[in-house]
């Protein structure tokens, strides 16, 4: 099995900024296919200079979001859903400008937003919503898709699981939104790697392969062979990114609560952690 690679810009820096489009290069060397970028900002995004790059480069984009308090789609204020829908808006404007074909991450709720129980009926419709209504202008506008990805128990209670993430992408209406898997989340949550990936149906947009320690993809509990065929059988073809964190980061690894360091940067995360994952792969 010939396996599409991707690996996030969190590998290299916290926020993504111009300075960074020098990674395309690097990372296209490095032989990855395709380069997520994480969006802090998406109303201060250099567009042009990241298509360009890009272009240059000769590698595929794609880009993840988060929701956070103050643009929370599932807020109980309608004036902060209104914000996340203009969040979600700006990101689908900004991957119809940069040519990424998909918006992935947690974007159908704030992260680490708990509210001491399991979610509500209204939070569900609210959350509908935001994401329709962000579908609709991704439809009118071009063909970037939204993915939404199920992440563990610690930094959300609202979508935790594959069959929960397929059944909000089925309550839009909207063919154009589906399921980010990642793996690390999946290992938390999912009873069955196998099954987690059936339950996304024909809505598995984006996938994120990274081990259940945060570190080097393959030198973990995560069943990749498994993980492997069931993509190849659902006939998932899009990238496979690898996600974690620089070990000497600061912020995001608190807030992450990633304490030990599993590799010396992470350019050696990425590249040791892709090769591991194309030798397993490769007799499938």
């Amino acid at each position: 099995m010939k396996l599409k690679m991707g690996v996030s810009s969190l590998l290299w820096t916290e926020r993504f900024g111009a300075a960074d489009v020098a990674l395309f290069e690097k990372v296209k060397k490095a032989g990855f296919d395709v380069f997520e970028i994480c969006v802090a900002d998406p109303f201060d995004f250099p567009v042009e200079q990241v298509r360009k790059a890009a272009e240059n480069a000769g590698i595929g984009l794609t880009t993840i979001s988060v929701a956070v308090n103050d643009r929370n789609p599932v807020s109980p204020d309608p004036a902060c859903r209104a914000k996340a829908v203009d969040f979600l808006k700006q990101m689908i404007d900004i991957n119809m400008g940069i040519g990424s074909p998909i918006v992935g991450g947690p974007n159908y709720a704030a992260w680490g937003y708990i509210t001491g129980k399991g979610r509500t009926e209204d939070e569900w419709k609210w959350a509908t919503e935001t994401i329709r209504k962000a579908a609709e202008h991704a439809r009118q506008n071009g063909s970037v898709r939204i993915a939404l990805e199920p992440i563990n128990r610690f930094e959300t209670y609202f979508i935790n699981i594959a069959q929960d993430a397929f059944a909000l992408a089925e309550a839009t209406g909207m063919d154009n939104v589906g399921v980010h898997l990642d793996t690390f989340h999946m290992i938390r949550e999912e009873t069955s790697i196998s099954q987690a990936v059936q339950d996304c149906r024909d809505r598995l947009f984006y996938c994120h392969v990274c081990e259940n320690t945060r570190g080097i993809p393959g030198s973990g509990l995560i069943p990749w062979a498994e993980f492997f065929t069931a993509i190849k059988k659902a006939g998932y073809t899009g990238p496979l990114t690898i996600e974690s964190f620089d070990p000497n980061f600061e912020e995001i690894n608190r807030t992450c609560a990633i304490w030990r360091k599993f590799a010396d940067d992470g350019e050696q995360l990425a590249t040791e952690g892709m090769k591991n994952l194309q030798a397993i792969a490769a007799p499938l």
